[in-house]
Parts: structure tokens; C-alpha cells; sequence
């Protein structure tokens, strides 16, 4: 019997070995910082992302906040990395690791004969076993359904320039045998692009609703797993869903959640998720009746992969509504409500507000009436639920006149500079101005002057009107101070090919100079254009044109 608890003894210690080395080696692999090439080593450096170096004998090791990367040593020029941050060399922590281990492997061995000196006095009873959840389980919740949409866009107001952007969608959903025999391909994807509450989901229904054919609702973050592989089979089970039943539309709202800017350092689910989307949408035959509508309001964190033409062909621009299209948002909400409200002066009273404040306002306003036991809502109703409504939303939706002065100054200078400098823009509110990245490969001096010119006339003309700065410059002002960098010492575009910071300054000072020189001398145009913002609080590109006296 000794002999039989000497050798069951022998094979744990030898197994329990075993595993622990595994597992020591599991570890150290684990902790062992991720490989980089030289240029995202490069990149990390330059954008001072790098906290400190580490020299060890085959590789430098660099941390960047609560992440270690490392490059071999030969690829570095050390002297360069001692101007940039604090090296330090390598110390040896192997006696550390193996002391660890040692302790490790002597608690095991304690607690295992003693484990089985009770075993021989006590048998353990068998009565718990391991239970693993059926697989269909981590599906619960997850059933892949199109919806009838019965909206349509006479549901939806304040749009008027979307409708037209997608009439000829709605049209190919309807008759897809007039495009495909002409041999027009539509886009595959719409990407809807705007603030939260814009009624982003709303227009995506109405479109299901004009062209009647079933709507496929999926939110972003509904495809982003924790089980591995999971939010890939989502993905290909919704796109299946909604070829089989085409012509359709897949609707992905919140698409940045797993459509964000992938990284050469990481691979994780969501990854592995939005690579079955982008596989998916490269799938589709140019036959294909299916259109993809995305929405999301943070279009910069996307991956570059999902904006190819292909994918998401189509960006629709949806801004917040100005006073003519909250007057007829209000309209269609006050429609089912008994109202004695003036609905152009509620609009005028409600700058910045989306189409969803809008909802909450008209709701709060009801309710007011209510509690107050009358049947009928008044603007004394709006008024003393103002406030709740705005509470919490971004302080332009309360903007004072001095304020809104003040923005359409600014945004109005940024779009005669962009009309009289030819940088592509449509139009300009007094919220924001949709200013066009220039579309070309290889860019021009000129072309990256241009764009600081764009970045710094709001600066510069609330200079010129009101004699001081304002804090509202604060992000345009940063970006035109990096692209100035930018253009002296990566693309040499300085007085000098290895410019530093007073060459950036000079090309700033430069540029500052001109457009001073130009808003003093169209000081009465600038006003006369902002004034216009504040009435209606969006301009056309034809417009400015024509105040400006050029040609459109």
C-alpha cells in the first residue's frame, strides 16, 4: 500500500513539474514585450510617445504609457534615442523567476503530501462534477430578425438634403433590374455620419420604409464579444440573413464600435470581428441587392479599410437642424399634442438642439402641462422645462447673442478664406462647416498653406472684429500648429530642409500676416455674412460667393 502512495506521490511531482514549467513558460512569453518595426519605432519617438528606453543585449526596450515594445538593438541609433528620453541598461532578474519557481514548486509539494495524508484516512466523495454551459447559450438574446419599416420620409423632417442623396438608393432597392441592366453599380455601403440625436436610425427606417423591403437592425456594440470568434459568427449569420431575403438593408448603428482603426501591435476579437465585415462586404456581388447603411459620429476613429471605395462608397453628412428644420420637426411633434405655441418662435428659441432634444423637449413640455391640470401645452410649458432638457447637453445648444456672434464669425471666416483659397466645402453653420479633406496622394506646399489658412481665419478675423482671442480657436489652432510642424520637418517645406521651431514659426507668422491683410479688407463682407449665419444659421459656398463678389 506504501508503495502504491510512493508511486502515485511520484507521478504528481513529476506531472506537477511539468505543468509548472509550462505554465512558467506560458508566462514569461506572455510578458514578454511585443516585437516593432523600426518605423513604428520611429513614429513612437517623433510623436514623443516614448517614456523610457531600456538597453538590453540583443533588443531595446521602450515603454509607451502602460505598454513595453521592443526592436533589435542593431536597428536603433542610440544616440539619437539619449536626446529623446532616459535609457537605462537591462538588469538581470533570473535568479528572480527562479526563486519564484523554486518557492512555487516547494508550496505544491507541501500541500500535495499533504493532500494525500488525508486522502488515505478520508476518501473524498465524487460528487461534484464540471458543468459547461450548452453552446447555444452564449447566443441567448441574439436573434437575427428584419423589421417592417413603416416610416418614411414625410415621418422624418429637417433632412431635405439627405432625401436627395438617397432618392436614388430607395429607387435601386425598388427597381434594381433598371441599374443592373444599364450597368450601374451601386454602393454597397452609406455611411451616415453626424452628432448624437440627429436621427441617424430614424433616416435609415425611412429608407426601409419608402423602398419596402426588410430592415436588418444591428448596433455595433452587439457584435463585440468576449467569446472568441463570436462576433465574426454574428456578422456572417446577419449578412446570410439579409441576402436571402433581398432586396434588404443591413442598418450597423454605432459602427465605430467595431469598425475602429486597427493597430499592427494587437489581434483581439474585435478585430477578428470587423475583418469578417469587411470580408462580407467584399463579398457582395455588384448584383447584390443589399445595402449596408453604417452610422456613427466619430468617422475619424475608422478604419481606412472600411472607407475604401467598395465599402462604404457613400458618406452622408448629417448636421444638426437649423431654425427652418426645427420648425418642421416641431411640427410633426406638436401634430398629435393640443398646443397654443408660436412653433417659428419655439425654433428660434431652441438653437442646437437635435432632433432628439427636440422629442424630449416637446415630451417634457406635455408632461408640464399635466402636472400643471391643463389640456392644452403653452411656450410657458417650454420654458419652464428649458432647461431640464439642456441640462447635460454641450453648452452651444445655450448660447447668449455675444456667443453666437461670435461663432458665426468664426466659422463664417473660415468659409471665405476656404471659397477665395479653393478648399472644397458645400456649406457652413454656425455649429460647424463641412470642410473636405483635399482628396490627393501627393500634396502641394501650397495646398498644405491653404488648409492652414482654413485652420487659422476664425483666429484671425475675431482678432479683426473684436480686437482679442477667444477661447473657441483653442482646436484649430492646435492642428494648424502640427500641421506647420508637420510641413517644416517631415515634409522639409521650411526655408531650410532640416527646419526647426523657428522656421514653423515663421511659416505661421506668414500666413497670420495675409490673412489679417485680407479680413481688413473685407471687414464689412465678413459681418454682413455672419449676420446671415445668426439669422439662418447656415450659408451655401453660392452664397458667400455672391456677398464676396466672385464667381461660384
Amino acid at each position: 500500500m506504501w508503495q502504491s502512495f510512493r508511486k502515485k506521490l511520484l507521478i504528481t511531482i513529476v506531472s506537477l513539474l511539468i505543468l509548472l514549467l509550462l505554465i512558467a513558460g506560458f508566462v514569461l512569453k506572455s510578458y514578454a514585450p511585443t516585437t516593432i518595426d523600426y518605423q513604428t519605432f520611429n513614429t513612437l519617438l517623433k510623436n514623443n510617445m516614448v517614456d523610457e528606453a531600456t538597453l538590453g543585449d540583443r533588443y531595446v526596450i521602450v515603454k509607451s504609457g502602460s505598454q513595453e515594445f521592443r526592436i533589435p538593438k542593431e536597428l536603433v541609433d542610440l544616440t539619437e534615442l539619449y536626446k529623446h528620453v532616459p535609457v537605462k541598461l537591462q538588469e538581470d532578474y533570473t535568479y528572480v523567476y527562479n526563486g519564484a519557481i523554486l518557492l512555487i514548486l516547494a508550496f505544491f509539494v507541501g500541500y500535495l503530501i499533504y493532500y494525500l495524508s488525508r486522502q488515505k484516512r478520508e476518501p473524498i466523495p465524487v460528487q461534484h462534477q464540471i458543468q459547461i454551459a450548452p453552446a447555444n447559450e452564449v447566443e441567448e438574446g441574439f436573434e437575427i430578425r428584419p423589421e417592417v419599416s413603416h416610416l418614411t420620409f414625410d415621418d422624418v423632417a429637417g433632412i431635405a438634403e439627405v432625401k436627395e442623396e438617397l432618392e436614388e438608393i430607395i429607387d435601386f432597392l425598388k427597381n434594381p433590374k433598371k441599374y443592373l441592366d444599364f450597368g450601374v453599380r451601386m454602393p454597397k455601403g452609406v455611411l451616415l455620419v453626424g452628432p448624437p440625436g440627429v436621427g441617424k436610425t430614424l433616416i435609415a427606417k425611412a429608407v426601409a420604409g419608402e423602398a419596402g423591403v426588410p430592415f436588418f437592425y444591428q448596433s455595433g456594440s452587439a457584435f463585440v464579444q468576449i467569446y472568441v470568434g463570436m462576433g465574426a459568427k454574428r456578422v456572417r449569420e446577419l449578412f446570410k440573413k439579409a441576402k436571402q431575403m433581398s432586396p434588404s438593408i443591413i442598418f450597423i448603428d454605432e459602427i465605430d464600435a467595431v469598425g475602429k482603426a486597427r493597430g499592427g501591435m494587437r489581434n483581439d476579437e474585435r478585430e477578428a470581428t470587423l475583418n469578417q465585415l469587411l470580408t462580407e462586404m467584399d463579398g457582395f456581388k455588384d448584383s447584390s441587392e443589399v445595402i449596408v447603411i453604417g452610422a456613427t459620429n466619430k468617422i475619424e476613429v475608422l478604419d481606412e479599410a472600411l472607407l475604401r471605395p467598395g465599402r462604404f462608397d457613400r458618406r452622408i453628412f448629417v448636421s444638426l437642424p437649423n431654425r427652418e428644420d426645427r420648425a418642421k420637426i416641431l411640427e410633426i411633434y406638436l401634430k398629435k399634442i393640443p398646443h397654443n405655441v408660436d412653433i417659428e418662435q419655439l425654433a428660434a428659441a431652441t438653437v442646437g438642439f437635435s432632433g432628439a432634444a427636440l422629442s424630449s423637449l416637446v415630451n417634457e413640455a406635455a408632461l408640464n402641462a399635466i402636472r400643471q391640470g391643463r389640456k392644452i401645452v403653452t411656450m410657458e410649458d417650454f420654458e419652464a422645462v428649458k432647461r431640464k432638457v439642456i441640462f447635460g447637453k454641450k453648452k452651444v445648444a445655450t448660447l447668449s447673442e455675444r456667443e453666437k456672434e461670435v461663432q458665426a464669425i468664426y466659422q463664417v471666416a473660415k468659409g471665405m478664406v476656404a471659397y477665395w483659397f479653393d478648399h472644397p466645402f458645400e456649406k457652413i453653420s454656425l455649429f460647424g462647416s463641412d470642410f473636405q479633406e483635399i482628396d490627393r496622394e501627393i500634396l502641394s506646399k501650397s495646398d498644405l498653406l491653404v488648409k492652414l489658412k482654413v485652420l487659422l481665419a476664425g483666429y484671425v478675423a475675431l482678432k479683426v472684429i473684436f480686437g482679442e482671442e477667444f477661447s473657441i480657436c483653442a482646436e484649430d489652432v492646435k492642428r494648424a500648429k502640427l500641421l506647420a510642424e508637420e510641413m517644416v520637418s517631415h515634409y522639409a517645406m521650411g526655408d531650410r530642409i532640416f527646419g526647426d521651431m523657428n522656421d514653423v514659426e515663421r511659416v505661421v507668422e506668414e500666413i497670420l500676416g495675409e490673412l489679417r491683410e485680407f479680413f481688413g479688407s473685407k471687414k464689412e463682407q465678413l459681418q454682413e455674412l455672419s449676420k446671415l449665419v445668426q439669422e439662418r444659421e447656415s450659408i451655401t459656398k453660392k452664397e458667400i460667393a455672391e456677398v464676396l463678389g466672385g464667381v461660384f
